[in-house]
């Protein structure tokens, strides 16, 4: 039998990448088969090295609100790249981000970019961390925050114990300095805080979880957070890197009228390239070095090509209609999939904020981890191919989100909903 050219260059990477790729997930491990290798994007599509198109809602996880290739990021790009690459000192562009930043999400008053969202969400804990004096923090089971040693915890033996490590490598101690909550459940909440007075700096949170699926806030649960924090005397983090900017201009927090203490940010402020930030009040910003005594520091971080890239996106979703159309997707996508799902007779749950969604293969509901993990993520499996074979890339992951962008057209979602009529009348 022959093989593909993805199959070949999928056995030649595992030669010398680990699993044979730089992220876990892009592995295809959760639903088995070997992973495409795109060769190109433009627009709402991708192209393989075989040859084969797919609509896109994979979005490189999210950043490319506009699409592959847009023409003013690339044409920003290009001109970047022919005065230079990256200097290791400052630059205009990276000051009109910033600025920009700060307008658009008044809860930023001051902001430090960074490389990534790994290192947005460890700098933003480890300024709370510095500003209140206290060691522990408190994060959801089943909201990712990048792969920093403190964060790769999962909940204990019972509602009230310390994180343990969910990857070799990080030690026991640290872990226990992170204590595990239950997503939109505001009782494990304050249980903890409970336990421990006076030692939790700030609690980290994704006012929409995305990373084990879209799971939205329940009502009040993100001002309740709010509450515990301030009257504990904690912080409250918003890990906006896959909202911020998506679900509204001013991110989530202004969708659901929040004013957190410090916001993460990543993706879509990079247009595509690999960036991240974290900002907050002058008065908490300020303890970052050079003023203040936390350091953090970052030799590619502000660099040229990122902040242009970003700055050609932020202005693009500036033009008037842009998150209503990104609504009319989304909600257009949604409805199509939730008929498709019907017809098929097939139990599903399809969780979406604005652009973003997850159709889940349970009957739901989805509003905490629980509800996630009742999916049937083999199933998933069998559908995400079907889906590939017909040309639709979706996350190769029952628990991801899809993202819609402006570059999706109606015929797009159209010929999607069709597609997933298809594939899972062939489920059984």
């Amino acid at each position: 039998m022959n093989q593909s050219k993805s199959q070949r260059l999928f056995a030649e990477a595992q030669k010398y990448i680990p699993g044979g790729v730089n992220s876990p997930v892009r592995s295809f491990r959760a639903v088995g088969g070997t992973p495409p290798f795109l060769a190109r994007g433009k627009g709402s599509r991708v192209w393989d090295v075989d040859g084969n198109e797919y609509i896109d809602f994979l979005s490189s996880w999210g950043p490319l609100v506009l699409g592959h290739a847009h023409s003013k990021v690339v044409e920003a790009l290009k001109k970047a790249a022919e005065v230079g690459t990256s200097f290791g000192a400052p630059v205009e562009l990276e000051v009109e981000l910033a600025r920009l930043i700060c307008q658009a999400i008044p809860s930023i008053e001051k902001v430090r970019l960074v490389n990534s969202g790994t290192e947005a969400c460890m700098s933003a804990l480890r300024l709370a961390r510095a500003f209140t004096g206290r060691s522990k923090i408190i994060k959801f089971s089943g909201c990712y925050h990048g792969h920093a040693d403190g964060l790769l915890v999962k909940a204990g033996s019972g509602a009230m114990t310390h994180g343990i490590p969910t990857s070799a490598g990080v030690p026991d101690s640290y872990a226990r300095e992170t204590l595990v909550a239950d997503y939109n459940d505001l009782t494990s909440v304050e249980q903890l805080f409970e336990s421990h007075p006076g030692d939790i700096a700030a609690v980290i949170v994704e006012p929409v979880a995305g990373n084990m699926g879209v799971v939205p806030p329940a009502e009040g649960f993100l001002a309740g957070l709010s509450r515990i924090t301030a009257e504990s005397g904690a912080l409250l983090i918003l890990d906006e890197v896959i909202t911020g900017f998506r679900v509204a201009p001013g991110g989530a927090q202004e969708l659901f009228d929040l004013t957190p203490d410090i916001t993460c940010l990543g993706k879509i402020i990079g247009g595509g390239l690999p960036v991240g930030a974290y900002g907050g009040r002058a008065e908490i910003m300020e303890m970052v070095a050079p003023l203040g005594p936390m350091y953090q520091a970052g030799t590619l971080s502000g660099n040229p090509l990122a902040v242009t890239a970003g700055l050609a996106t932020l202005r693009e979703l500036q033009q008037p209609g842009t998150y209503e159309r990104l609504e009319a997707l989304g909600q257009r996508l949604a409805h199509g999939l939730t008929q498709a799902f019907k017809q098929a007779q097939v139990p599903s749950t399809i969780n979406r904020v604005g652009s973003m969604l997850t159709g889940f293969f349970t009957g739901g509901p989805v509003d905490s981890l629980a509800g996630v993990e009742r999916a049937d993520a083999a199933q998933y499996g069998r559908y995400f191919h079907a889906m590939l074979e017909r040309g639709v890339y979706f996350a190769p992951s029952q628990f991801e989100a899809a993202f819609v962008s402006l570059a999706h057209t109606d015929e797009d979602i159209d010929r999607t909903v069709e597609k997933a009529a298809e594939a899972l009348s062939g489920l059984g």
